[in-house]
């Protein structure tokens, strides 16, 4: 090895599909790399060719060749500098999550992922099969041990590099965001680290994916666990990390200091900020438009998607009833007005008195109940779809996991849309996370919203509250049924009231049909509805604990 060896990190938001796309950032990294920075090495996420995850876009023979084209592309054009890139790869022996290692016209490994994640959101083994051996491979002069995502969270990989002479870990990755996740990453590497006594280079993806959204955040452990680089979370970047030879080890070069690792509710902020901007930008829309009923989740919503779009591109629609309070019109107005959006005010008086005349005969000798609150969350959703229509603006929903958790939402009303930015944001998770934008920007949410009970204003005097338990206590119970699993009588062994856990899952239970047609959402948890918590609708189901009758 020569005296120092430089790596670039490229810590880029790719595409899912658009591989030629994908392969032109590439290169131009690689140049980059190569000029500006005077690297040795560059190296890219896992998948980077095709974007993670490419789901089923990875049965459909045509990717690979596609693949088989930018490889050859990457192959032939960059010249004076090592690249890796991860890429799926076909063979006879079946399809791999793979990575291959470039220099100067020259294939100088290939590395195949060992490890393939099938729970929570990975579901690998329905596409690929397991590499058989680890990969290391020499570069300027450094043994080099190439991993893949899911090999370093377990001992074989990184053990097997090391008996094989390797002097530095390489392992790079598509690993999605949820709470305490970057603590997680730091504390299963620091474990690979005390198992070989090698430094690792944690290269991640960052973007918006669906659901789900890569923060990035990469860094640099050195051989005593300590970090000694860190990329921006939730950001693109390149940056070079130098290492030194010293006493027969490799070990990285002192540079500048880490970057931040935000607090916890700077975190989802982020997440859920670049979740909005790649889903809307990705998939092409102008801009979005919703639904500002005055109330917190809405108000959330609109600046989140206002940080993440721009006020330009953001519109936002009082559709008030009869039932809307003054304070309701004033502070949706108001925050509208802050954040310097588009602003509407569509009454829906006219077609909801038209629905009701409609259906005067079918309704006739039956009292009033929740049919026709949901005709007025409907007419909503009409004209928000109609606005979406026109303008090409995506319709962003407002309702967060609680209400989605109990069914308190009205299908083809307020979850009529195209994409849920809070989807996976309790309640209480919402007032928190309002209260620290607060205190970031100023006043952006007025005071009014945060203090008042909140109310879908859909009746005389209605609140939350009348039919929900406290969402303290909602909350509390639906992390340990929905997030952990937990079963009835577990929760009521924490001090929580029978009645309220029976008919907390009972609800839960019953609105599945009401998630699975629910618009994506950005998860945050470990466990989100969606590709996170898969349950049948249709089920017999029954938790022994709830066999008796409930009274709803």
């Amino acid at each position: 090895m020569k005296d120092r060896l430089r790596i670039a990190l490229a810590q880029l938001d790719f595409l899912v599909g658009a591989v030629e796309a994908n392969t032109d950032r590439i290169l131009a990294a690689a140049a980059e790399a190569r000029d500006r920075l005077q690297a040795d090495l560059v190296i890219f996420p896992e998948l980077a060719l095709t974007g993670y995850p490419p789901e089923d876009l990875l049965l459909r023979p045509g990717l690979y060749l596609h693949v088989m084209r930018a490889l050859e592309r990457i192959r032939r054009e960059v010249r004076g500098i090592h690249v890796l890139v991860g890429h799926p790869e076909e063979t006879v022996h079946g399809r791999f999550n793979a990575a291959t290692l470039f220099r100067d016209g020259e294939v100088v490994a290939v590395c195949r992922k060992q490890h393939l994640p099938n729970y929570s959101v990975f579901d690998e083994k329905r596409y690929f099969v397991p590499g058989e051996a680890g990969c290391v491979a020499e570069v300027g002069g450094a043994r080099v041990g190439l991993t893949i995502c899911e090999d370093v969270w377990h001992p074989g990989p990184a053990q097997a590099a090391a008996a094989r002479g390797a002097q530095l870990l390489l392992n790079i990755n598509a690993s999605p965001f949820h709470e305490d996740k970057l603590a997680e990453r730091e504390a299963v590497v620091a474990d690979r680290v005390r198992e070989t006594g090698l430094p690792v280079v944690y290269l991640n993806l960052v973007g918006g994916q669906d659901e789900l959204v890569f923060d990035g955040a990469s860094f640099v452990m050195d051989g005593e666990g300590r970090v000694r680089a860190r990329l921006p979370f939730c950001a693109e970047a390149m940056s070079v990390v130098e290492f030194a030879r010293r006493e027969g080890r490799v070990v990285p070069v002192p540079q500048e200091a880490p970057a931040e690792v935000p607090a916890p509710l700077e975190s989802i902020r982020r997440v859920l900020v670049l979740g909005i901007r790649d889903y809307v930008h990705k998939n092409r829309f102008p801009g979005a438009v919703l639904g500002l009923s005055g109330g917190i989740d809405s108000s959330l919503t609109l600046a989140l998607a206002v940080e993440a779009l721009g006020a330009e591109a953001v519109e936002a629609v009082m559709m008030p009833s009869r039932y809307t309070a003054d304070i309701s019109r004033e502070d949706a107005a108001l925050e509208a007005g802050r954040l310097g959006v588009t602003y509407r005010v569509l009454p829906i008086e006219k077609p909801f008195s038209a629905f009701l005349d409609v259906l005067s005969g079918e309704f006739a000798g039956r009292a009033p109940d929740v049919t026709e609150e949901n005709i007025q969350a409907r007419c909503r959703g009409v004209l928000l779809m109609a606005l979406s229509n026109k303008t090409g603006r995506i319709v962003l929903t407002t309702g967060n996991k609680s209400e989605m958790a109990v069914g308190y939402a009205t299908l083809y009303g307020d979850m009529a849309g195209g994409f849920a930015p809070i989807k996976d944001l309790f309640k209480t998770r919402v007032y928190a996370l309002a209260e620290h934008l607060n205190r970031s920007c100023g006043e952006i949410i007025p005071r009014r919203v945060l203090e008042r009970p909140p109310t879908a204003e859909l009746a005389p005097g209605q609140t939350d509250q009348d039919t929900l338990p406290p969402y303290e206590v909602l909350d509390a119970i639906l992390a340990r049924y929905v997030e952990r699993d937990l079963s009835i009588g577990e929760i009521i062994a924490e001090g929580f009231d029978e009645a309220t856990v029976r008919r907390v899952v009972w609800m839960v239970d019953r609105n599945e049909y009401k998630r699975r047609q629910a618009p994506p959402g950005i998860r945050i948890s470990r466990r989100a509805f969606g590709r996170d918590r898969r349950y049948p609708i249709t089920s017999g189901y029954l938790d022994t604990q709830l066999a008796d009758h409930i009274d709803v």
